[in-house]
């Protein structure tokens, strides 16, 4: 009878064990470690992966790939943030068709020429010289459909035309580029701090135009930087805003709390002007703090100078401001927020916002880990 109660309890202790790891991993599922090895994260990445996606194994293959040279795990949360991100910049395609290019590029064009003080009737002629492939620029802009075909216009025109290169001061206007339009700044800084692993047929910026490239640097930009977001809504408006500008932004109502002074929530800690020594609006009302919160002016600039790391939360002044804030308003106050932002560009032809990306991306992303 002994021997049968050992047992019975050591099947019992068993049994709570298996049901504890279950439990645990299926809490543990949104962000946490997942997949059991390369075939299970295969198989996570394809369910991701919509059907009728034209070659859908090279999809998973690259994705996978991105993953793996980027050291992040494939979790559901993961996969998916990733996918909503594709679904919403191209709907997985590498160079996306972009309905009225041309009429967009001419506008562009114009719109340089007038800023370089260079008469549109001289830039139209110039255009209509005839390019490294024979056809006049103006009828490959004309035919364009990708931000790929117009790319190699301007980068034929900036290298061949005199005035290309004062018109766009020697820099292709396509910023954003690829699957997951990722600027090309940010692929450019990225790959000079952790090597690019793949052979660079001609430069880091027509890299981010292949879906390798821009998969890599994409995921790189959502998810290959440590932020302690709650959920994924937050990671999506950095994607468009910035990295932490969630986090800047809820640090930005902080100041409007403790100070007063309203403040618009954008992420932008600094002013992106040509007077790195002017203080912004943000900068500006945490100085009307500084003797009740008892740092100086160097103190909260250099505090602002981390902006775009988590460092800035190690700061006296991160601390010190959410501490008064949360006193004055007797509760605690959230550590992000979607930036208020209001979209521009060439492409953009309605009133959008950080707030309406966000908010888009994650309904795909539900819909994604619903699958």
């Amino acid at each position: 009878m002994h021997r049968f109660l050992q047992a019975r309890r050591a099947a019992a202790v068993a049994l709570l064990a298996v049901v504890t790891c279950i439990a645990g991993c299926a809490g543990g599922r949104r962000g946490g470690v997942f997949t059991e090895g390369p075939a299970e994260a295969h198989r996570l990445i394809e369910r991701s992966v919509p059907r009728g996606v034209t070659d859908r194994d090279g999809w998973v293959a690259d994705l996978y790939a991105a993953f793996t040279a980027l050291g992040i795990e494939p979790t559901p949360d993961t996969v998916c943030a990733t996918a909503a991100v594709i679904e919403q910049e191209s709907g997985f395609r590498v160079d996306p068709v972009v309905p009225g290019l041309p009429a967009i590029a001419w506008k562009e064009i114009d719109a340089r020429a007038a800023h370089a003080g260079v008469p549109r009737v001289a830039v139209r002629a110039l255009l209509q010289l005839p390019s490294s492939g024979g056809q006049s620029y103006g009828e490959r802009i004309d035919a364009a459909k990708t931000e790929k075909d117009l790319s190699d216009i301007y980068e034929d025109f900036i290298g061949t035309v005199p005035l290309g290169r004062r018109l766009f001061a020697d820099r292709n206007p396509i910023r954003t580029r690829g699957p997951m339009q990722v600027q090309v700044t940010f692929a450019e800084q990225f790959a000079a701090t952790k090597p690019y692993p793949y052979p660079v047929k001609n430069s880091i910026a027509e890299e981010v135009f292949t879906r390798r490239g821009g998969l890599y640097f994409g995921i790189a930009h959502l998810l290959s930087y440590p932020a302690g977001y709650d959920r994924y809504l937050y990671r999506f408006a950095d994607f468009n805003a910035g990295q932490y500008a969630s986090r800047n932004a809820a640090f930005q109502s902080a100041i409007t709390s403790a100070s007063g002074i309203a403040i618009v929530p954008d992420g932008a800690l600094l002013p992106h002007d040509d007077d790195p020594n002017r203080p912004g609006a943000t900068e500006a009302a945490l100085r009307t703090l500084a003797t009740r919160l008892g740092l100086s002016d160097g103190a909260i600039r250099s505090a602002l100078d981390q902006g775009r790391t988590r460092d800035l939360e190690k700061t006296t002044t991160y601390a010190r401001v959410f501490a008064l804030a949360e006193q004055l308003q007797g509760k605690a106050l959230p550590r992000a927020v979607v930036p208020r932002i209001e979209l521009h560009g060439p492409k953009i032809t309605r009133k959008l916002t950080t707030d309406w990306y966000a908010n888009r991306v994650n309904e795909r992303f539900d819909r994604c880990l619903r699958r």
